[in-house]
């Protein structure tokens, strides 16, 4: 499938599939979408309900590897070491991923960032004493985890466009692989989605969305 650089509303870049008119990121801006769904109203989110000393964080769709980068910085701001872990099937290509610029609009070590792309798969890597990485090649129907994440990042394509990555089958692994007390968060805010989620046993919010979304969704595990 053709994919293509496009720069996004906040001067970041992101991939685009055009025959799907899909993005990894928001259009209106991949950074801005990042860093309000899944570091403010993820990260920050369920870092601020106790004092934690360490969490763990699964992201569904690894991708770009923006995600993971703002959680180290948050991880290295806040004093809190992160267990990441990033499932993805198809790794993007090394001149995707140097294109995107991230490090240099964040300010932060394009070192960092090379490691967490070019560092092995199926196994931890430490790329902060902070941050320790472990990226599963695997697709999403493979997660077989059970009460191991504090925290989950789902950053599928979306349901437009792969409806099949958002089944109730799917979202069930997810609501498994929680801790009780886990946070699951999205920019995703389709009716069937809550539902699903409802009818698994998550609270549900439906909060106000990054630029460009009215809305988006954050659910916890009681």
């Amino acid at each position: 499938m053709k994919r293509e650089l496009i720069q996004t509303g906040d001067g970041s870049w992101t991939i685009q599939l055009p025959d799907w008119d899909e993005q990894y990121h928001s259009k209106h801006g991949a950074i801005a979408e990042a860093k309000y769904v899944f570091i403010k109203q993820g990260l920050q989110h369920k870092h601020a309900l106790g004092s934690f000393l360490s969490l763990s964080v699964l992201e569904i769709g690894f991708g770009t590897g923006l995600n993971a980068l703002l959680s180290l910085g948050f991880a290295k701001d806040h004093k809190i070491e992160l267990h990441y872990t990033g499932m993805e099937a198809f790794p993007i290509a090394e001149q995707e991923w140097q294109a995107m610029r991230y490090p240099e609009d964040l300010g932060m070590p394009l070192a960092d960032f090379q490691a967490m792309h070019e560092g092995p798969w199926e196994q931890p890597l430490s790329i902060d004493p902070l941050f320790t990485l472990t990226k599963q090649q695997r697709t999403f129907d493979q997660l077989d985890a059970e009460q191991a994440y504090d925290l989950i990042y789902f950053d599928a394509f979306g349901p437009r466009v792969q409806p099949e990555l958002w089944h109730r089958d799917i979202l069930e692994k997810t609501f498994k692989a929680l801790k009780p007390g886990g946070v699951w968060v999205s920019y995703c805010a389709k009716g069937d989605v809550r539902r699903d989620l409802q009818s698994l046993g998550f609270e549900v919010e439906r909060l106000d969305g990054p630029p460009g979304k009215r809305h988006m969704l954050r659910a916890t595990k009681p």
